[in-house]
């Protein structure tokens, strides 16, 4: 299942099953789980993990060195859960010591389109999807079910949250909460990613209270501080709205809002 023209170092574990195409190299440190298919010249640099199930297609650069001048060298990691699809020229990389958590982590089941990028230090959670040359700069951190489309960039630091789906060419500069479809450059609030919902199968009921949660934050007039309190008891009584609320404390750079009056 290993082609001879691959290069595999002796230190690298490989799982059952696992297809390595000809002018790939793996290098030390590097951690192969069950049922891995990789194609041909893609290269795979350590410390890294690949989960079961993961697709590598040909000339992606998994685990390499970020170029940030803070890196100086350090053992760093990526970790790539199970059934992720990394398509043609995609680059992830490792993380690094300062400022960072020291590691890389892509959720299971995401898939990644040609030539995307992510940074170090991103935190992308499961069943994410990022279309054709999508990139998420260091430090980024995204919620479960993240749709982007293509082009699409997000800077260091921000949060993009659950069931999100950031537009094509979209430039994000604030903290997207959850549910929420943001476009442009600079991207703003267009609304909720509804027809995300309806794919994840939610009910009337759900959606009914998370478009009142998003008219109290967005339609009201209110401030963050008054849209939270008055979402009080909406999220006691629905774990979504609570999913959006949480997102929106969390943010540090301030949440993405509509087009300014007059623009």
């Amino acid at each position: 299942m290993i082609d001879g023209r691959a290069i595999v170092d002796t230190s690298a574990v490989i799982g059952a099953n696992v297809t390595i195409g000809p002018w790939t190299y793996i290098g030390p440190d590097v951690e192969i789980g069950d049922d891995v298919e990789i194609k041909s010249h893609v290269v795979i640099k350590g410390p890294t993990r690949l989960g079961s199930g993961v697709k590598i297609f040909q000339f992606a650069t998994v685990g390499e060195d970020t170029p940030a001048f803070a890196f100086e060298g350090e053992e760093t990691f990526l970790e790539i859960g199970d059934n992720t699809v990394i398509r043609e020229g995609v680059t992830i990389h490792r993380g690094m010591a300062k400022g960072g958590l020291g590691k890389t982590v892509i959720g299971k089941n995401c898939l990644l389109m040609a030539y995307v990028h992510v940074g170090h230090d991103c935190v992308v959670g499961d069943h994410v999807v990022m279309a054709n040359n999508a990139s998420l700069a260091g430090h980024v951190v995204v919620g479960d079910y993240a749709n982007f489309g293509g082009y699409s960039g997000i800077p260091q630091f921000r949060s993009v949250g659950a069931y999100t789906h950031i537009a094509a060419m979209s430039l994000v500069l604030k903290d997207v909460p959850a549910f929420m479809t943001v476009s442009g450059n600079p991207a703003v609030a267009v609304g909720l990613n509804a027809e995300g919902m309806k794919r994840r199968g939610y009910g009337e009921d759900t959606m009914r209270a998370i478009k009142e949660a998003h008219r109290t934050v967005y339609r009201k007039g209110l401030n963050v501080e008054e849209a939270l309190a008055a979402l009080k008891d909406l999220r006691a009584q629905h774990p979504e709205v609570d999913t959006f609320a949480a997102s929106i404390e969390a943010s540090e750079w301030g949440i993405i809002r509509g087009r300014a009056k007059g623009a």
